[in-house]
């Protein structure tokens, strides 16, 4: 890793220039700080860096804030920190909030080049070894897109916990990559050799879920001719995805409480209980909470479920992911039609980054897909983008006014359909609900529909 860039930050002038000489020389990217607030400054406007050697004493501000702030700005930025003897504890300290490593002044140019080339040769294997467990199991961390800080912290939290056994609750609202970040939770857990399991409890009626998940034996209902072995017993071993169990009833949630607190369940028609042993992963764009007081899910499974929360933000506050993300759905499409589609103009970036997007990453996947289709030529202009920057999410209602909330349904439906062209699948995943719920809509509005 030779042109690895060093950020130095230390109030000793001296210390500064024989580290970006001897730094230098070795053919290190250096760039020092004097102040631990300039240094933040700087992490804060684009958190270049590949690594951050820091003075414990600092003169403007406690080291030890300084290391921290620094953590939470880039939580993956390894820091090595600096210190004189007299402030060893300090050290010790940062190391056991995160710090990679210290080092002692006076320092020789062995020790610091030994604690380097040992801190870029870990860091080297690691992304060989990430690199390779994603070509083994089929999880390309590529596939999840941004450049926020925003999803960068969810990112490496989701990575953090991975490493648990702990079953995980992933709440955001429709369309905000839900079953993606779960797929990256199995593919970075210890249980990554085994294939990842997923289940959409809301596409299901209960008794057919409760056949998918539990399996049945033979004669246990009418058509059931064979014994039939379900998910839970195929996800021994491994993780379970159970996206929208929100949806999930009641009976089948009970039934599940006991796989998560004593690890075995009964499949439909037998008596015998079958052991597994398995990590849960659900997601749920839901409020669980209002749905417990609504007596509409059981309270003992939410906390069962709800060990680890990951809390995924819309797009509309990650406005910083929206162009790399349509980028990468537009690289996708076209080499998938085998279009010679390879851009957007600024005029197409601007509106795809002003638009509210309350179908959020899904409805710019589609928005993409269609733009790509009805491309004529290698740029996608803003007439090929079906958005308005007066997003439905953002209907003005004037100052003064008296609007029900039945009208602003009204118009927030209307809007999302003249969004999409009036697909009427396409909208109704958008807002959250289904095709038979819009076309009810639809016709108690009276909304203009194009046939």
């Amino acid at each position: 890793m030779t042109r690895a860039k060093i950020l130095i930050c230390d109030d000793e002038a001296e210390i500064l220039r024989y580290l970006q000489k001897l730094l230098g020389g070795k053919g290190y990217e250096v760039e020092t700080f004097s102040s631990g607030g300039a240094l933040l400054q700087r992490l804060e406007a684009d958190g270049g860096g590949d690594l951050l050697l820091q003075d414990v004493r600092m003169p403007d501000m406690d080291g030890l804030t300084v290391f921290s702030r620094a953590k939470e700005l880039r939580p993956e930025l390894p820091v090595i920190m600096m210190t004189a003897y007299g402030s060893i504890d300090a050290a010790v300290e940062a190391i056991k909030d995160g710090a990679y490593d210290y080092i002692t002044k006076p320092f020789p140019k062995e020790k610091i080049f030994g604690v380097l080339e040992n801190l870029f040769e870990r860091q080297q294997l690691l992304q060989e070894n990430r690199e390779l467990r994603d070509e083994l199991y089929g999880c390309s961390t590529g596939a999840l897109i941004f450049r926020s800080r925003a999803f960068r912290q969810v990112y490496d939290f989701t990575l953090q916990v991975a490493a648990s056994e702990s079953n995980i609750l992933i709440l955001g609202e429709s369309g905000t990559g839900k079953e993606l970040i779960a797929s990256t939770v199995h593919h970075s857990s210890t249980r990554r050799g085994a294939p990842f399991y997923s289940i959409n409890c809301a596409a299901l009626t209960e008794t057919l879920l409760e056949s998918q998940l539990f399996g049945h034996v033979r004669g246990a209902f009418t058509g059931a001719f064979s014994t039939q072995k379900g998910i839970l017993a195929e996800a021994d071993g491994s993780t379970l995805f159970l996206d929208e169990v929100g949806d999930m009833s009641l009976a089948v949630q009970a039934k599940m409480l006991r796989v998560l607190q004593e690890g075995e369940f009964i499949p439909v028609g037998s008596t015998r209980p079958k052991s597994v042993d398995i990590r849960f992963v659900a997601a749920t764009n839901k409020d669980l909470e209002a749905e417990i007081r609504a007596g509409r899910f059981r309270e003992d499974f939410y906390y069962r479920l709800n060990v680890i929360t990951i809390n995924l933000p819309p797009l509309r506050d990650r406005r910083e992911d929206i162009e790399p993300m349509a980028r990468h759905f537009l690289a996708r499409f076209a080499g998938r039609m085998n279009k010679d589609v390879h851009d957007i103009s600024p005029e197409g970036v601007r509106l795809l980054t002003s638009y509210h997007w309350p179908g959020n990453v899904r409805e710019l996947e589609n928005v993409m897909e269609r733009a790509v289709i009805l491309a004529r030529g290698k740029e996608i202009t803003p007439e090929l983008l079906p958005v308005r920057t007066s997003s439905p999410s953002q209907i003005a209602v004037p100052s003064g006014t008296n609007i029900s909330l039945e009208d602003l349904e009204r118009e927030h439906i209307r809007q999302v359909l003249a969004a999409n062209n009036y697909h009427k699948s396409r909208s109704a995943e958008i807002l959250g609900i289904s095709r038979k719920t819009l076309d009810r809509k639809i016709v108690e509005y009276a909304l203009s529909v194009p046939q």
